[in-house]
């Protein structure tokens, strides 16, 4: 008997049995259930509560102790209420309801593009109910692929991917999905990334929430190879839980290289959309995934200095006398 694959197996049966006793549970009082175990988790238990406040501490140096304890708490309900919402939606927002749940704000170019012939590289970050994105986005009629890493857990791995693609989304494997992504690119189709991935410390380093943070160069490279916009997208909580906004915060979230003055390169193109997330993360600060361990890698190495051969220097002397 393969004791690991038993034991997956328990875990997937308690998520399911958890995820029942939440859907049997009215919104408000999931709300109120995430209140508490909101402080549990933060005051009491503390659970990561170095990394978080260590997060916080660096993105917003002007606050006190107290209100990054405050922030932290509110964060860990943000969190709890995605469970919530993730296991709710598919008994709630179907395709003839969903204007009730999502408010589309300033949507009208990135819908063009998701319409044109064109292919187009939709980017969100850990903010927002991000899960929720995709799925929505599948009941508005627009099916997009997704790059993802499968979990190790291959029941909970099943189960995730049949509510990722209940509605029209595609999922591509981290490992192996270049050829896929070619195609969907030559093919004008809609490719969905989170931004904010550690790249690891060959990534490309730009500034994030004031650190350098590694980025993946291919984010940059999809769009500089096949000339498709970059849309930075939230899919943020309004008022109360279930009630979304999706769309764009100014016309600065995409970026069209054919219409770009100055094409940008990988580094100016993380920039640019690493800013766009910062200014949604700053505006709903306790909506982003702080407990992400995203600057793990604090610091770009460092490169080599590169000097010249002796013999090389003495075979150009002649060269730059003359």
């Amino acid at each position: 008997m393969n004791l690991r694959l038993v034991a997956d197996y328990l875990v997937y049966v308690a998520v399911r049995l958890t995820i029942c006793v939440v859907q049997a549970i009215p919104m408000d009082r999931c709300a109120q259930g995430a209140q508490f175990l909101a402080w549990l988790i933060s005051d009491v238990f503390k659970v990561r509560g170095e990394l978080l406040d260590s997060n916080l501490r660096h993105a917003f140096p002007e606050m006190t102790a107290a209100e990054r304890k405050k922030l932290a708490r509110r964060n860990w309900r943000h969190l709890l209420l995605m469970v919530c919402e993730i296991a709710h939606a598919p008994r709630k927002i179907h395709d003839t309801n969903w204007r009730d749940y999502v408010d589309l704000q300033n949507v009208s170019n990135q819908i063009g593009y998701m319409l044109s012939e064109r292919p187009v590289v939709i980017l969100l970050g850990h903010f927002g109910n991000f899960e929720l994105m995709g799925y929505c986005a599948g009941l508005m009629g627009f099916p997009t692929y997704t790059v993802a890493r499968p979990l190790d857990n291959k029941f909970l791995h099943d189960f995730v991917q049949r509510f990722r693609g209940a509605t029209g989304q595609f999922i591509l494997p981290k490992q192996g999905s270049a050829p896929a992504i070619e195609k969907l690119m030559n093919d004008g189709g809609t490719l969905g990334l989170l931004c904010d991935q550690n790249a690891g410390p060959k990534g490309c380093w730009v500034d994030f929430m004031g650190r350098p943070a590694s980025c993946h160069k291919a984010i940059s490279l999809f769009s500089m190879a096949s000339g498709a916009p970059l849309v930075v997208t939230h899919f943020r909580r309004t008022d109360r839980p279930m009630q979304f906004e999706m769309g764009i915060d100014t016309v600065d979230a995409i970026y069209d290289p054919l219409k770009a003055e100055t094409p940008l390169g990988v580094k100016e193109l993380a920039s640019w959309y690493n800013e766009q997330l910062e200014k949604m993360i700053r505006r709903n600060p306790e909506q982003y995934w702080w407990i992400h361990n995203r600057w793990r890698d604090d610091r770009p190495p460092k490169k080599a200095k590169k000097t010249a051969a002796p013999d090389a220097v003495e075979s150009d002397a002649p060269r730059r006398a003359a």
